[in-house]
């Protein structure tokens, strides 16, 4: 009955050892020589934000796509000027990571997503 209950319970440890969650690593990263402000990233179903992003500096956030659809990011310029970006696409359950660089008047993206 002892080895019975251990099985169970060492197929039970196996199982969810191979279950995590899907989630996507979205780092923003100013690439300019001034600083840029106002950061809001919205992607399917959700958004986040930073106020304010130094030359040089690198900010992460970590989301988990409910739903499909475009990354929007906008943000403002060293001189008060609005910018707006459309990025690549997140799927319900992407997994990995994508580097926003931002400059003072635009922003690439580098996925690097797998899907499930």
């Amino acid at each position: 009955m002892k080895t019975a209950k251990l099985i169970i319970l060492m197929l039970a440890v196996a199982a969810l050892a191979g279950c995590r969650a899907h989630v996507v690593t979205i780092r923003l990263i100013n690439t300019s020589n001034q600083p840029v402000s106002t950061i809001i990233v919205d992607y399917p179903n959700a958004t986040f934000g930073k106020d304010k992003l130094a030359p040089g500096e690198t900010f992460a956030s970590i989301v988990k796509p409910l739903d499909s659809g475009a990354i929007k990011v906008q943000f403002t310029d060293a001189s008060g000027h609005g910018h707006s970006y459309t990025g690549p696409t997140l799927h319900k359950g992407d997994d990995g990571s994508i580097d926003i660089k931002l400059t003072q008047d635009s922003a690439l993206a580098t996925p690097s997503i797998q899907e499930h």
